[in-house]
């Protein structure tokens, strides 16, 4: 089964197409683009019910479409219309059944909902598999690439860190980098070299960005202009922002460096166009096109004139108002105007016995009369005709700029598509000068190698001086597998994440945070870092981490790097250690898939595995002891370790003293092996009560001596150890040693 699914952004025209092999890769395409509705066929609610859910449960809009719209003949021709194209090999759409039919079924939902012209959505942007690094939405959530996991904000996640842009369009672009890291190294290192141009020009790209900063989101305002919905305070902020594009153009002619060059190739000047506007729009037009004041005085003979009418009225009135006061001698008199009733002589009703006979009654009100004139009349007429003309005239010169400008949408397009690439590269040169980042070497063998490696988040909520840098190594064949141990609280977790932010800064085209980096091409990154309970499908804790980790299993490559914490957690101590030994034995065999992977855990047990596991190593992360207080080194080591500090971490975590102690009390008794029974009764309840303790164990020891070992030594004989797996293996040894220590 293949799904189709296509994705269109009305308001900037991009439009993507695609095909997904599974319900899951299909969810995670939409969590990754995060539409606000999405449209399906009728049937699909009840066809995918938990699909369905899901959409809803993620807050998405989910609206059945007409049969029609998703069969290829319509898809054959809303496409072909709109693209102008004849065949679908035109499209790219040659290999797409079903993802044309999704692209066929979106362009109809928008011509027939949005009733104005779409001719801004005039490219289409097939996109495979094979075209960029995939990220689920768990890794998205997991490495907090655009909002944290606990508050749902901005500020801590790596977009906050990388978002230096200066426009709209650019923030877009740089969000859609991050979503889509590369996977073909020379499109890498095309982006790597625009960072180390503009990283290098530190004057000549300040000077864009002042230019940048004036620049309004033109994606978004020739969109307004396409449909004509634009205002004229709108259209004047495209006109100014259009105007910092020569300014740019020849700042960038002084970069020698051939991307650039090729990036201002793509960047039109459009100075024809922001002539134009400047000749007919004023410098302070009205917010509607009804309110007037748009045109530029000496643009038009006939505007100019309505408004000389308009001006010469307003003395009209003033002369009239003076002769009416002159030849009643009612000095209060005025001329005034509303809306409802015009123009009009307004007299106090003190001064009502010296309207002369000729005066007409229009109002009355509590303390004064409104009259008017013939002559009033006739120059109300002149005024208000005046008027009317003008706003008419000035509203039909705007919409005719107004359709001048939306036939060179496509030049518009493409220089905002140039100008929002140029901001990104700009901006991720001032993160990689301001925090000190590398340019990272690419390679195609598979190898990962950071030496002094920083998270970009966490070291710059810290301000970055405290920050411990450590290295990574991994490849595909010695060094596959890491095996991390240390307490909670030590930097495991942030030092797995930091080396998937890595890989992706890399293949997105960034410089990173680290001494020097030589980052292999990864097709996916994967991550199971925490859990929670899914309660509305009534799913645990463990069940949510198992499916992660089936998804995982089932889609990874030998080309993939993942990131797991803490497998097997969530369940009984054997079970969860067996988990997590079986998936270590399934990544780690070449044949079922050999992915790259860092793999934290507290089941000690597992750096055995490094004599066991080719391609597995032990590292552990530097504790420093001092009596019972400990000191996170957060350096990473080779080496496993053996102790947890579990309970070390509980007392600075602020867990009462008295608890602390007694559960040092019990872990040194299961350490020593002791009776369970000797330390399940509380110390407080131990006074008063030896007598009934004391039978309490002797009715216990004595169950346990009357058993034999003849069943333990009869179990060892019938095992046959040429046939057991290593994980049933240890499964029956601890079951073996739990039983005898329980009859010593």
């Amino acid at each position: 089964i293949r799904y189709g699914i296509s994705f269109v952004d009305v308001s900037t025209g991009e439009f993507f197409v695609s095909e997904v092999e599974s319900e899951q890769r299909l969810l995670d395409e939409v969590f990754r683009f995060s539409p606000k509705e999405v449209l399906v066929p009728d049937a699909f609610p009840e066809e995918y019910p938990e699909l369905a859910e899901t959409l809803e449960a993620e807050g998405v809009s989910v609206q059945k479409g007409l049969s029609d719209y998703f069969s290829e003949e319509n898809a054959r021709l809303v496409l072909f219309r709109q693209f102008k194209a004849a065949s679908y090999e035109a499209l790219g759409l040659a290999d797409y059944s079903c993802g044309r039919r999704s692209a066929g079924a979106a362009l109809s939902y928008l011509l027939d909902t949005q009733k104005n012209d779409l001719s801004h959505i005039n490219e289409l942007h097939p996109y495979s598999d094979g075209t960029f690094c995939r990220l689920d939405g768990s890794t998205i959530r997991n490495l907090e690439l655009f909002c944290t996991l606990r508050d749902k904000e901005k500020r801590g996640s790596l977009f906050w860190v990388l978002d230096r842009t200066k426009t709209a369009m650019g923030a877009r672009l740089l969000k859609t980098l991050v979503e889509r890291p590369l996977i073909k190294k020379d499109e890498i290192e095309e982006r790597l070299d625009l960072v180390e141009a503009f990283k290098g020009k530190i004057m000549l790209r300040e000077e864009i960005r002042e230019y940048l900063g004036s620049i309004f989101d033109l994606e978004r305002l020739i969109m307004k202009i396409a449909y004509r919905t634009v205002n004229p305070r709108e259209m004047l902020s495209f006109k100014n922002s259009i105007a910092m594009v020569p300014g740019i153009l020849s700042v960038l002619q002084d970069f020698e460096e051939e991307p650039v060059r090729t990036l201002r190739l793509s960047i039109d000047p459009l100075s024809d166009l922001c002539r134009q506007m400047g000749a007919l729009l004023s410098d302070e037009p009205a917010a509607t096109v009804h309110d007037g004041g748009i045109v530029r005085e000496g643009f038009s003979t006939e505007v100019d004139e309505l408004r000389s009418a308009r001006t010469d009225g307003k003395k009209w009135l003033a002369d009239l108002e003076a002769e009416e006061r002159e030849r009643t001698g009612i000095k209060s008199l005025k001329i005034k105007y509303n809306k409802v009733f015009g123009y009009y002589l307004e007299v106090t009703n003190a001064n009502k016995n010296l309207v002369p006979e000729d005066y007409i009654r229009k109002q009355t009100m509590a303390n004064a009369e409104r009259y008017y004139t013939p002559r009033l009349k006739e120059l109300e007429d002149k005024i208000m005709g005046a008027q009317e003309r003008l706003v008419q005239v000035e509203y039909e010169l705007f919409m005719h700029l107004v359709e001048d400008m939306a036939a060179q949408m496509e030049r518009v397009q493409k220089t905002a598509k140039g100008l929002a690439r140029l901001d990104v590269f700009c901006a991720l040169a001032v993160v990689a000068e301001k925090y000190h980042y590398v340019r990272p070497a690419i390679n195609e063998q598979g190898l990962i190698d950071i030496q002094g490696g920083r998270h970009p988040v966490v070291e710059k909520s810290s301000g970055g001086g405290n920050f411990v840098p450590n290295d990574t190594y991994l490849d595909e064949k010695e060094n596959q597998i890491s095996i991390i141990t240390g307490p909670n609280m030590a930097g495991k977790s942030t030092y797995m994440r930091q080396c998937a932010l890595i890989v992706l800064l890399a293949q997105m085209g960034s410089f990173v945070p680290a001494e020097r980096a030589d980052i292999g091409i990864v097709d996916r990154i994967f991550t199971r870092v925490g859990a929670s309970d899914d309660l509305a499908s009534g799913q645990s804790t463990f069940m949510v981490e198992m499916n992660e980790v089936a998804n995982i299993l089932r889609n990874a490559t030998r080309h993939s790097l993942l990131i797991l914490d803490e497998i097997g957690r969530g369940t009984g101590t054997f079970d969860g250690l067996s988990i997590a030994w079986a998936v270590l034995e399934y990544i780690s065999d070449k044949k079922r898939m050999g992915a790259k992977t860092l793999f934290a855990t507290h089941y000690h047990e597992l750096t055995e595995l490094e004599g066991i596991l080719p391609g597995t190593k032990n590292y552990s992360i530097l504790v420093r002891e001092s009596g019972e207080d400990i000191v996170f080194l957060r350096k990473i080591v080779k080496g496993g370790t053996d102790k947890s500090y579990g309970i070390e971490v509980a007392r600075l975590a602020g867990v009462p003293e008295r608890v602390t102690k007694r559960a040092k009390e019990i872990a040194n008794a299961l350490y020593s092996q002791s009776s369970p029974l000797s330390i399940a009764m509380p110390l407080s309840g131990r006074k008063g009560k030896d007598a009934r303790n004391r039978e309490m164990e002797r009715s216990q020891l004595s169950f346990v001596d009357t058993m034999s070992d003849d069943d333990i030594v009869r179990e060892l004989q019938e095992l046959d150890v040429g046939h057991i797996t290593p994980i049933e293996a240890v499964n029956k040894l601890y079951d073996l040693h739990a039983r005898a220590m329980n009859r010593c």
